[in-house]
């Protein structure tokens, strides 16, 4: 597991996009931690958020992208 720091770094998006995703349900995290309120991901977590920014790139909307990752489209 990483902190959002790290998960961040790796998949080269910034610690605000991802909460900015958890907020939406589109990438929440795999761990909450309850008293420091951190987030922690996962590896495999890398190929939605791929997902995720390559559908951004091709211009959908947020609210589109959450309707196809539900739909699992």
């Amino acid at each position: 597991m990483f902190q959002i720091g790290e998960f961040a770094q790796i998949a080269q998006v910034s610690g605000r996009q991802l909460r900015y995703y958890d907020q939406l349900g589109l990438l929440r995290p795999i761990r909450t931690d309850p008293q420091t309120g951190y987030r922690y991901y996962s590896i495999r977590q890398l190929p939605r958020l791929n997902r995720i920014l390559a559908l951004k790139e091709l211009g959908l909307t947020l609210d589109q992208i959450g309707a196809l990752l539900e739909n699992e489209i």
